[in-house]
């Protein structure tokens, strides 16, 4: 290469007119003004116009979109009815003085345009090329940032940046791990972590005080918008502390955060609702509080109503009645109810009761099955007027909650109730530290199984519901993007939490024996949390997908298109590992 770039094609301005430079980049676009070829170069930092004589340069006749070249000429300043105000170079242009040809390229697939109408998977099997458009490398400069704030943060507050193993032992419990055959050790395997946490509190227990990384974590898990099979978080872990110490370091990173990405100010400290006060105000443990339609609970009213569907709910164990109430709602149309219903069923409904509110009572829906006494009961305790529209769940608690609360959420995005100019963050907190899973027939952690309980624990056989954890999560825009908890620093404790979730002495020692000896070591009281950075990126960025977050992202089966990954292993590796590898096909549905 002749001519090394001096200056970035988004650099130059009016004050540099008169200066010689040097730019590399791509060819954006050619545009030919008769004896005049005007290049727009392209480079990560933008656009600069440069202004060839093809007939000094004969060279730059052959010049395409995407093509390679170094250009060295002298910085001038545009003509009047020539500059951009739209680019921060538009007010220049440079001449041409020497053209170098770096490289040709073949005719993209699709055109590098800032508003690509390309499909996704297209763009996927192109990334590379799909990166030089300015929103997709918005988003990745957007990320390194963020990325270089956490760092310095984090290190201002004493805590010190410690890699944990890729490699490590498989635990098999809750998410599925990535498997890693042992070619040395045959017939065993390593897991790819899901996350640092045994680690992180050994660390605590070596004395290293505080400690993060910003690591890789995997999940064999099935993949949504904003799921990837590899993820990156920012692991935190603090000794001697309490819930609210981890809250202040947290809240004091995400003010720094949106303060010097985004140039807004959020105020500290954040709100905290409990589990069940998020589930019973919101209808959900991630709740979106930029809008209202807050949800009441109407058991208590409605425990003698005749109609079936409240009183088999209201027979079941933990069964409740939630409502909501649509205020004025006479212009909105059955179509957006019945919408309303599909969401609740696909979140376990049976489906949507509901009615509107008129002056001669109730109408539509269970209108029939609502008595006069019992629609009063219903108007004082909802403050409920004339055109309101009222929609209840009924079913166990977490299924009427969550299935009202999405209903909530499909309500306020049709109605466009959600201010999307504001930024919401609050913690979520106590939430129970057991779920018991009907298909085994057992209870398992609702996080995971190193959560230090609020309340003495049960003798093992008893009812767990009713126990909760020091846990709690982050929330920002009805997005769980942080989780965490105070963890159990006593051995016995924690035998005992492996004892209720089923595990065996002797399962118990096979899984994580290594870390209850750790535990017998002096562990002091200890706690943490993990943020999602793709997740946070994502949402900060306004970008619709995780995909649009990560350099080289996975579909939605997992797959990256421009690798052609995962692929068939060749026989010779797996004849190495002693791995008879048997394809299947899809699974069922």
């Amino acid at each position: 290469m002749r001519l090394q770039r001096t200056r970035t094609c988004g650099e130059l301005r009016a004050s540099d007119a008169g200066s010689s430079v040097v730019l590399n980049g791509w060819v954006d676009s050619v545009r030919d003004h008769g004896g005049l070829l005007f290049l727009e170069l392209r480079d990560r930092y933008g656009y600069t116009q440069v202004v060839v004589d093809p007939e000094r340069h004969p060279l730059v006749r052959e010049l395409r979109a995407e093509f390679v070249v170094a250009v060295g000429g002298q910085v001038r300043l545009r003509p009047g009815d020539a500059k951009n105000a739209a680019k921060p170079t538009g007010e220049i242009e440079v001449e041409a003085l020497d053209v170098e040809l770096l490289n040709r390229s073949k005719t993209p697939p699709f055109e590098i345009v800032d508003d690509s109408k390309t499909r996704e998977e297209l763009r996927l099997e192109y990334r590379f090329l799909d990166l030089r458009r300015r929103p997709a490398l918005n988003a990745i400069e957007f990320r390194g940032r963020m990325t270089g704030l956490i760092r310095r943060v984090m290190q201002d507050q004493q805590f010190i940046e410690i890699e944990t193993p890729i490699l490590m032992k498989t635990s098999p419990e809750g998410a599925r791990d990535f498997l890693v055959p042992s070619r040395v050790q045959p017939g065993t395997v390593y897991g790819l972590p899901q996350s640092p946490q045994l680690f992180k509190q050994t660390l605590m227990v070596s004395g290293l005080d505080r400690y993060f990384q910003i690591c890789k974590c995997f999940r064999d898990e099935d993949l949504r918008a904003d799921r990837q099979p590899e993820f990156t978080q920012l692991d935190v872990e603090m000794s001697f502390v309490r819930q609210e110490d981890v809250f202040r370091v947290i809240e004091r990173l995400m003010m720094t955060l949106y303060d010097e990405l985004l140039g807004q100010k959020v105020s500290a400290p954040f709100p905290h609702l409990t589990y069940h006060e998020a589930m019973t105000r919101y209808g959900s443990d991630k709740p979106d509080t930029r809008f209202g339609l807050e949800l009441a609970m109407v058991s208590d009213e409605l425990r003698g109503s005749h109609f079936r569907v409240f009183q088999e709910a209201l027979a079941k164990p933990h069964g409740c009645i939630p409502v909501l109430r649509i205020p004025d709602a006479e212009a909105i149309p059955r179509r957006l109810i019945d919408e309303a219903e599909g969401v609740a069923k696909s979140y376990g409904a049976k489906g949507l009761a509901w009615l509107k509110l008129t002056d001669g009572g109730a109408t539509g829906g269970i209108s029939k099955f609502v008595t006069e006494a019992e629609l009063a009961v219903l108007r004082a305790k909802l403050n409920a007027r004339t055109g309101d529209l009222l929609l209840f769940g009924a079913d166990r608690f977490e299924i009427a909650l969550t299935a009202i609360g999405q209903v909530r959420l499909h309500f306020g995005r049709a109605l466009d109730l959600i201010d999307r100019s504001k930024t919401h963050l609050l913690w979520i907190t106590d939430f129970p530290l057991f779920a018991w899973n009907p298909d085994e027939k057992r209870w398992e952690a609702m996080h995971h199984m190193f959560t230090a309980p609020r309340q003495e624990l049960p003798a093992p056989g008893e009812d767990l519901s009713k126990v909760t954890g020091v846990l709690y999560d982050l929330v920002l825009n009805g997005n769980e993007i942080a989780s965490g908890s105070i963890r159990i620093h006593r051995p016995e404790i924690q035998s005992r939490i492996f004892e209720h979730v089923g595990l065996t002495r002797e399962e118990a020692e096979g899984k994580f024996g290594w870390f209850l000896r750790v535990l017998d070591y002096g562990a002091p009281p200890h706690g943490g949390i993990a943020l999602g950075i793709d997740r946070m990126v994502m949402i900060m960025t306004g970008a619709s997908s995780l995909r649009d977050t990560i350099a080289f992202p996975k579909t939605a089966s997992g797959s990256c298109l421009m690798t052609d990954s995962p692929s068939v292993p060749d026989q010779r590796q797996l004849d190495e590992l002693g791995i008879l590898f048997q394809r299947r096909g899809p699974p069922e549905p």
